[in-house]
């Protein structure tokens, strides 16, 4: 089964076992929905935790979870990562793609030709870019549209015209 990453919990507050949760998704009003997480320090080795009760505030989301009932039961869960499974990924909406979704994506050139292969998406302080593999090498391209004319999830490619500036 593939897991995807919700969240990260960070800390426990107060004395009856809520925790903190930062969210890693574009849906962080899905906490409010949600009733069960696959919990662990990786996607290799998690364990169900019911959701009993869970609020959002600040950016993060405040949940319960049921058998954790204490700060101590808590204060363990800190640094566990939550995920799901692709069954409770929310649609997308239009031009939106799940980081999933574009690894693994074709690089075209300006003339359609196969340069490379998105490897990753990485978070800069200004936006994201692609790390994309070309042979043995790797280079990273801004994910603005500037660079990027043309990504088609369906057909696993996109388009950057000016490919040859990053060499």
């Amino acid at each position: 089964m593939e897991l995807y990453l919700a969240g990260v919990i960070l800390k426990p507050k107060g004395l009856a076992g809520e925790v903190k949760v930062e969210p890693v998704t574009d849906f962080p009003e899905s906490f409010l929905s949600r009733k069960e997480y696959y919990a662990g320090r990786s996607a290799d080795a998690v364990d169900r935790l019911t959701v009993h009760k869970a609020s959002l505030g600040g950016g993060f989301a405040w949940v319960f979870f049921d058998g954790i009932d204490t700060r101590e039961k808590a204060e363990a869960l800190a640094g566990v990562h939550l995920y799901v499974d692709e069954d409770q990924l929310l649609p997308q909406p239009e031009n939106r793609a799940y980081i999933h979704e574009l690894i693994g994506l074709k690089v075209l050139d300006r003339n359609r030709n196969e340069v490379g292969t998105v490897t990753d998406i990485l978070a800069m302080p200004a936006h994201e870019v692609y790390e994309v593999e070309v042979g043995k090498r790797k280079i990273l391209i801004p994910a603005i549209e500037e660079f990027v004319e043309e990504i088609s999830v369906r057909d696993k490619f996109m388009v950057v015209p000016r490919f040859d500036e990053f060499l």
